[in-house]
């Protein structure tokens, strides 16, 4: 199977362009959190409709799963905690936060960005769940944050990681974490797109402007992944 994987566009029209121009070439397209940009001059409401039509565009082309970010709780559950409740408004052939995807031998488990002991204990019981289910090919995670004390959780200046993340990983070592949220980590001394956790493979294709989003090509037929920036790329084993 092959994955087109980007996290953190922040609702950057040309890169999702440039997404569903690439779309038709690959087995899924897996979009890891921070869909919209809080920080930025676009509506919210405007930033959501769009969103919405072109994922459920997308998944007239091909496989699509994306997970939250912190950029994209907009709105609150009704015990209080930040959500992504737009979610809920995509297409039903786009796999979300809480689903479980079935992908040839694969499996694609799509993780909420969690602030709070209610999100967080979903998560646990989500991911317990699927454990017990684990195919016999690989189990992939689409998780916003990276985990702490990474290579990709480096900002340059301190990890942004979630230590969560590890705790989960040395619990369910799952094959590939696909995440996203410290967008310098690839291009920072000591920084990386990539790192092993014992098993697990974690992935952070970071962030980058202009018409073509930072990116990860994962292929488990030749069992390669493939990383590609202005400033540079890199190949490396499954």
């Amino acid at each position: 199977m092959r994955y087109l994987v980007a996290s953190d566009l922040h609702y950057a029209l040309p890169q999702l362009d440039w997404i569903a121009d690439q779309a038709a070439d690959f087995d899924a397209v897996i979009l890891a959190g921070d869909h919209l940009d809080a920080a930025g001059r676009a509506d919210m409401s405007a930033q959501v409709a769009l969103t919405v039509a072109f994922l459920g565009r997308l998944a007239e082309t091909t496989k699509v799963i994306v997970n939250s970010g912190n950029h994209d709780l907009i709105g609150r559950r009704e015990d209080g905690e930040k959500a992504a409740i737009w979610l809920s408004r995509i297409d039903h052939r786009v796999s979300r936060d809480g689903d479980s995807f079935r992908s040839g031998d694969d499996m694609i488990t799509a993780c909420a960005w969690w602030e709070g002991p209610a999100t967080r204990g979903e998560l646990e019981h989500q991911l317990a769940a699927a454990a017990e289910s684990r195919p016999p090919g690989r189990w992939i995670w689409v998780y916003h944050s990276p985990p702490d004390r990474s290579p990709t959780s480096w900002s340059g200046h301190r990890h942004y990681g979630d230590d969560v993340l590890n705790g989960l990983i040395d619990m369910h070592q799952p094959d590939i974490v696909l995440t996203g949220h410290v967008h310098e980590a690839p291009f920072r001394p000591d920084g990386s797109w990539h790192d092993r956790i014992g098993d697990t493979l974690v992935l952070n294709a970071g962030r980058q402007p202009g018409p073509i989003p930072a990116h990860l090509i994962v292929d488990t037929t030749t069992d390669e992944v493939d990383w590609w920036t202005f400033e540079g790329n890199g190949t490396i084993p499954l």
